[in-house]
């Protein structure tokens, strides 16, 4: 299953009822493979499981649910053309008199909506949907199947600040109903919002298990990496900026955004803040030739481009990291090696034939320098965790050697060293006088790596933030902008 790896080993950990217990660690630590193996994805090769301390098999995740235990994915796997009513349910059709009953899940479907405040039809395609909408979806099937164990992988990963809340107000009550919860975050001040304990997993193993008021954040990482971090959380720096390398005047996609001006100088890390939904990611999909526009004028390096599509974005020396990276991203049957060379086919294709020897170290180079977890360049990416994959697909775009690089939440399911080696990245790779425009739903993180910060709203520019304006109640008010109703 993950060729020379042992991905799990002797790790034995309970779950009290009516706790949040969270599981942190490093990407490819083990944790979402334990979850796996709980909800039955996986078959463990020794251990046991116990549920209200009966021993069982978990042979699959129907038969998890049988047992009451359910769980949100980090990677989120629906059926794009199914609708919102459908997949409340999916894997569990209701039926009456031997056909499955429409009318019951239509019924449900618009409660649950509406018990949440969201004004969605019902018979709406999951295809037409953000990540964070079907990740909140997710959340909701889950709870409404009302598991006893239910398990939570990075659930906040892709969602915005008010829907954080709404989350954690559900995992109170769950907790205050005598549910468990399994945790899964890298984000240390949700841990220790919500953890009543703490398991801690380091290269497949357990390195402790502990009350969460027994231990700090610090303590914490520390437990994760095996050492203490002894830098800031932001590396920084201030170099000279250059002339504009990314220039986009009055951009304009019909119902998405209108007039979006930005600019992006050589050096320069640039943010674009907003709630899910303002147009963030539509904006830069548009930049990088995956949505057409319908008006509006892209420059590089100072000369008009028309970029018809991904192709056209990569040969004017545009590159894009995408939130979605299943979707938009990896090639799940293909190698690391592959993954990671894809964006620059010229470089290792000569004559029709593939300079495998070139492509090797060229791989090899950029696995070593984003400290990918794996045993080899040809293992199948599916097989890393999500973090580790996040890591390749930017070693892709750095093989291309790219101008200007569009960075859709880069760190989204990144644990804290790994974030740190991509800001370090980052910053390395302003001082080579690139541009980057990077989208995060982390305002911390805008604060601590960008040199400018635009916000939107509802498919519009509200604010250009400096330095000297940076708060994040700032970015949060200008983010409600034409939002709050009173």
């Amino acid at each position: 299953m993950f060729p020379g790896v042992v991905a799990l080993q002797g790790v034995s950990f309970d779950i009290r009822p009516g706790t949040v217990h969270a599981v942190c660690g490093e990407n490819g630590a083990g944790k979402s493979t334990l979850m796996k193996v709980i909800n039955g994805i996986y078959q463990p090769d020794a251990g046991e499981i116990r549920v209200g301390g009966k021993p069982v098999k978990i042979r699959n995740p129907i038969h998890a649910r049988e047992h009451g235990i359910a769980m949100i994915s980090q990677e989120l796997n629906y059926v794009p053309n199914m609708t919102i009513a459908e997949s409340f349910f999916m894997g569990n059709l209701p039926t009456k008199f031997g056909r499955v009953n429409w009318r019951f899940i239509r019924r449900e479907a618009k409660r649950i909506l509406a018990e949440e405040g969201l004004d969605y039809a019902i018979n709406r395609p999951l295809s037409s949907l953000t990540v964070s909408e079907v990740q909140m979806l997710e959340i909701l099937r889950s709870v409404y199947h009302s598991a006893d164990v239910l398990i939570m992988d990075e659930p906040t990963s892709a969602i915005a600040h008010r829907e954080v809340e709404s989350l954690f107000t559900k995992i109170r009550m769950l907790r205050e109903q005598g549910k468990s919860i399994i945790y899964i975050s890298h984000k240390m001040d949700e841990v220790f919002e919500l953890a009543d304990d703490i398991t801690v997993l380091r290269d497949g193993t357990v390195v402790s298990s502990q009350a969460a008021s027994t231990v700090d954040s610090g303590r914490v990482i520390a437990q994760m990496v095996g050492r203490d971090l002894d830098h800031h959380a932001y590396p920084k720096e201030t170099v000279p900026l250059g002339a504009p390398v990314l220039r986009a005047t009055e951009l304009r996609s019909k119902n998405l955004f209108e007039d979006i001006s930005i600019e992006v100088r050589a050096g320069e890390i640039v943010g674009l803040a907003g709630l899910i939904g303002a147009g963030r990611s539509e904006v830069v999909q548009a930049i990088f030739g995956l949505d057409r526009l319908d008006s509006g004028r892209v420059e590089i390096n100072g000369s008009v481009v028309d970029i018809r599509n991904p192709r056209t974005a990569i040969a004017h020396g545009v590159a894009m990291l995408s939130e979605d990276r299943r979707l938009i991203g990896i090639i799940p049957d293909l190698s690391i090696k592959k993954n990671a060379t894809l964006a620059s086919l010229k470089k290792v294709i000569h004559g029709g034939f593939t300079r495998t020897g070139f492509e090797k170290k060229l791989a090899r180079e950029y696995f070593d320098r984003m400290r990918v977890k794996s045993v080899s360049i040809e293992t199948p990416i599916r097989s890393l965790s999500g973090g580790n994959q996040q890591k390749v697909l930017l070693a892709r775009w750095l093989i291309a050697d790219p101008v200007v690089l569009l960075l859709d939440e880069p760190t989204r399911g990144v644990d804290v060293g790994a974030k740190f080696e991509i800001y370090k990245i980052m910053t390395e790779l302003a001082g080579q006088g690139r541009g980057i425009l990077m989208i995060s739903s982390e305002m911390p993180e805008l604060i601590g790596m960008c040199d400018r910060i635009y916000v939107m709203s509802a498919g519009r520019l509200t604010a250009e933030l400096t330095p000297d304006q940076y708060s994040q109640e700032t970015i949060l008010k200008h983010a409600m902008d034409e939002i709050e109703v009173g």
